[in-house]
C-alpha cells in the first residue's frame, strides 16, 4: 500500500467519523424532545385520567341522590 492510498483511505476514515459525531448528535437531540414530548403526555394522561375519576364519582353520587 502506497501513502498516498493510505491517505486517502485516512481521509474517508475522517469523513466518515465526522458523519457520525454530526449523526450522534442529531439523534441525541431528537431523543431529547422526544423525551420532553413523552412528559408533557403522560402528564396530560394524568390529568385526564384525573379528571375521568372525578367525573365518575359526580355521576355515582348523582346515581345514589336518585
Amino acid at each position: 500500500m502506497n501513502l498516498q492510498s493510505l491517505e486517502t483511505k485516512i481521509d474517508e476514515l475522517i469523513k466518515i467519523s465526522e458523519n457520525l459525531v454530526a449523526e450522534n448528535k442529531t439523534l441525541r437531540q431528537n431523543r431529547a424532545e422526544l423525551m420532553s414530548e413523552r412528559d408533557t403526555l403522560l402528564e396530560k394522561n394524568a390529568l385526564a385520567c384525573s379528571r375521568i375519576e372525578d367525573m365518575i364519582a359526580r355521576l355515582k353520587s348523582m346515581e345514589i341522590s336518585l
